[in-house]
C-alpha cells in the first residue's frame, strides 16, 4: 500500500539568521506591520465613535460585533477585502468609505466555516460604494467555489447616489450580486439571511433568494423608501409600515422570521448554521490530529530579508507553516528553483509550491550557478506534472511566490520556455481543485501569472506587507524607458551636465511610480490582492483555507491517498 512519509523541514531559527540580522528583519516587518494594522483599525472603525454611538442609541449593534457575536468564541475573524477603497474619498464631501462600506470575512459557526457579507451600518447607513459590489461578489464566489454556508448580515440604504454611475450600471455592478445570490442558490449552497435594519432598493433583493430570511423588529425591506414614495406619488407612509417585519413575515411572505433585536436574530442565525451538515473535515484527516509546527510561526516576521535582492531558505518558511513541520518534498532533484511538495495543514493534506530564492546549481553545466526565485525549464515541468497531479488527486494546491519571472535569452529560447510556461498555464488555468496563492515577496511578470496568480482565478490570494506585485522592478522599468540614452554599461549618455541631470531625474521619477505601484497596500486597495496579512499570521489564514477546501462533500473528487498519481510520478521519475 502506498503511504505518504513526511519528512522532517527546518531548523532553529538562532541556527540561520544571526542575532544583528534578526533583529533587523523583524524591525522592518515590524514598521510595515504597524502602518497594516493602522489600516485596519481604521477600517474597523468606520465613520468613528459617532456613528457607533448613533447605532447603539437605535438599539441596534454595529457590524462588527453583530460578526463577533455570530461566530463561535474560539473562531478567528479572518477578514478579505479590508483595504478595499484605501486611500480614496468619494463625492463633494470627500468622504471615505472604509472597507467599501462592508465587511466580508470567514468565521467558524457551529464547528462550520460560513462566509459572512454584513454591510457596515456605520459608514452612511451600510450605503454600497465603488467596489462594494465587487466585494461582495469575490466572496460570493469563494462561497460557491467552496460550498460554503453565507450569512447576510444587511442593513443597507442602497447605492450612495452620488457615485451610482461606478456601482450601478456595469458587468459587476451591483445587480451582479444578485446573480450571485441566484447562483449560490441553484448549486445548492445554504444562503442565510438576518435584515438589521434599512433594506432598501437593492439592499432589498440581497436577502430575498436565501433560504431563510429573518427581521428584527426595526429592519424593512423595500424597493423604494417611504421618501422616493412621498416624492414620486405624494403619498405618506414610513418605510417600516410599507415593508416592515408586519407586511414581509405575515402578507408577503419575503421573509420567515421576525425577532425583536440584533441579539436574538444572531442567535437565531447560529441555529440555523447548526442544522447544516457538518463539516467533513476530520473524515479527511484520515486519523491524523491537526499540530502546530515545531517552529513558531510568528519567526516569519523575522525571515525575510530587508533587501528584496537578497535570497533566504523558503524551507524554513514552510517549516513554519506545516503541521509538525513536516513535507514529502517530490522530485527534488529536478529544477531544485522550485519547492513541490505535500504536508499537513491543520491535520489536512495540501499540496505547496514554493520558489526556491537561492542559487542552484545549473543542470547541464556543473561548475555554474542560477538565482532563485525564476522558473526555468525543469522546474515549469515538475510544476506542471506537480499541479496536474494534485488537481487528479483532489489535493488543495497552495502557491507560495517569491518570483523575478521566467528565465530569459537564448539558453531560454532554445529551451523552449514559451512553450512549457504555456503548459503551465493551460494546467493552472484548468484545475478544478482549490488552489490559493500567497505572494510572499516578490510577485513579477509572467512568472506571477504562472504561479496561479489573480488571473488564473485562486480561490484567495494574499499578500503580505512585503508584497512587490509588478511586471517588473522600477529600476529595471526605468532603464526599459530610457534604453536610448543609455549605453551598453546602462550610464546615461548626454552631451551634457544638465541634460545628463534631466535624464537622471526622469528615470528617478519612473523608478519612484513604479516603486508606488508595487505598494501592496495599493494592491489591496485596488483588489488585486484579497487580503494583506503578516507572515505570523499566515498559518492562522492557511489553516482556514484547507478546512474550507475539505468542508463540504459531494461537489469535487478527493481521492484516499492510496491511490494518489503522485505514488506514480515518484516512482517513474525516481
Amino acid at each position: 500500500m502506498a503511504k505518504v512519509l513526511l519528512d522532517p523541514i527546518g531548523a532553529a531559527r538562532e541556527t540561520f539568521v544571526d542575532e544583528p540580522t534578526w533583529s533587523a528583519q523583524l524591525a522592518r516587518m515590524g514598521e510595515r506591520g504597524a502602518a497594516l494594522d493602522a489600516r485596519r483599525a481604521t477600517v474597523r472603525a468606520g465613520w468613528g465613535e459617532s456613528y457607533a454611538a448613533r447605532v447603539h442609541e437605535r438599539g441596534k449593534l454595529t457590524t462588527w460585533e453583530r460578526v463577533d457575536r455570530l461566530r463561535d468564541a474560539s473562531s478567528p475573524v479572518l477578514a478579505i477585502g479590508t483595504l478595499i477603497n484605501d486611500q480614496r474619498t468619494f463625492g463633494a464631501e470627500a468622504r471615505p468609505s472604509p472597507g467599501a462600506g462592508v465587511v466580508t470575512a470567514f468565521v467558524r459557526v457551529h464547528e462550520r466555516w460560513v462566509v459572512v457579507i454584513a454591510n457596515d451600518n456605520t459608514v452612511a447607513s451600510g450605503s454600497w460604494w465603488p467596489q462594494t459590489p465587487e466585494k461582495i461578489q469575490r466572496a460570493q464566489e469563494v462561497a460557491l467555489r467552496l460550498r460554503l454556508p453565507v450569512v447576510y448580515l444587511v442593513d443597507c440604504s442602497g447605492l450612495f447616489l452620488p457615485e451610482q454611475a461606478n456601482t450601478f450600471p456595469g458587468r459587476s455592478g451591483a445587480g451582479a450580486i444578485f446573480r450571485a445570490n441566484a447562483l449560490l442558490s441553484a448549486a445548492g449552497v445554504p444562503q442565510i439571511a438576518g435584515v438589521h435594519g434599512d433594506c432598501i432598493a437593492g439592499g432589498g433583493y440581497m436577502p430575498i433568494i436565501s433560504d431563510v430570511v429573518y427581521m428584527t423588529e426595526q429592519a424593512y425591506m423595500v424597493i423604494a423608501g417611504a421618501a422616493l414614495i412621498r416624492g414620486a406619488k405624494g403619498a405618506e407612509a414610513s418605510s417600516l409600515g410599507i415593508g416592515g417585519p408586519d407586511v414581509h413575515v405575515h402578507l408577503s411572505r419575503c421573509a420567515d422570521h421576525r425577532v425583536p433585536d440584533d441579539a436574538v436574530l444572531l442567535g437565531r442565525l447560529r441555529e440555523e448554521v447548526a442544522r447544516l451538515p457538518s463539516a467533513a473535515c476530520s473524515y479527511y484527516r484520515y486519523g491524523a490530529d491537526p499540530a502546530p509546527p515545531r517552529f513558531d510561526p510568528r519567526e516569519l516576521d523575522g525571515l525575510f530579508p530587508v533587501d528584496h535582492r537578497r535570497s533566504y531558505d523558503m524551507r524554513q518558511v514552510l517549516a513554519r507553516l506545516t503541521d509538525d513541520s513536516l513535507l514529502w518534498e517530490v522530485l527534488p532533484h529536478v529544477g531544485p528553483e522550485m519547492i513541490c511538495g505535500v504536508a499537513r495543514i491543520g491535520g489536512l493534506y495540501a499540496g505547496f509550491v514554493a520558489n526556491n530564492p537561492e542559487l542552484t546549481a545549473h543542470p547541464e553545466r556543473r561548475d555554474e550557478h542560477r538565482p532563485g526565485g525564476i522558473l526555468y525549464r525543469e522546474g515549469i515541468a515538475k510544476v506542471s506534472q506537480f499541479s496536474r497531479a494534485c488537481n487528479d488527486d483532489g489535493i488543495p494546491l497552495v502557491w507560495l511566490q517569491d518570483i523575478s519571472g521566467f528565465d530569459i535569452g537564448a539558453e531560454a529560447e532554445k529551451h523552449g520556455l514559451l512553450g512549457y510556461g504555456s503548459s503551465l498555464i493551460y494546467t493552472n488555468s484548468t484545475n478544478s481543485v482549490p488552489m490559493f496563492s500567497v505572494l510572499l515577496r516578490k510577485a513579477s511578470g509572467a512568472g506571477y501569472y504562472a504561479m496561479a496568480g489573480l488571473p488564473y482565478r485562486p480561490i484567495l490570494q494574499l499578500g503580505t506587507p512585503i508584497t512587490r506585485l509588478a511586471v517588473m522592478e522600477g529600476r529595471t522599468l526605468a532603464i526599459g524607458a530610457y534604453r536610448t540614452r543609455l549605453d551598453e554599461q546602462f550610464e546615461i549618455v548626454a552631451p551634457s551636465e544638465e541634460e545628463r541631470e534631466a535624464i537622471r531625474a526622469g528615470m528617478r521619477r519612473v523608478e519612484e511610480r513604479i516603486e508606488s505601484d508595487m505598494d501592496p497596500f495599493g494592491a489591496a486597495a485596488r483588489r488585486d490582492i484579497d487580503e494583506v496579512v503578516k507572515p505570523s499570521e499566515l498559518r492562522t489564514y492557511l489553516e482556514a483555507a484547507v478546512e474550507m477546501a475539505y468542508q463540504a462533500t459531494g461537489y469535487r473528487r478527493v481521492k484516499n491517498p492510496r491511490i494518489w498519481s503522485l505514488h506514480d510520478l515518484r516512482v517513474l521519475l525516481g
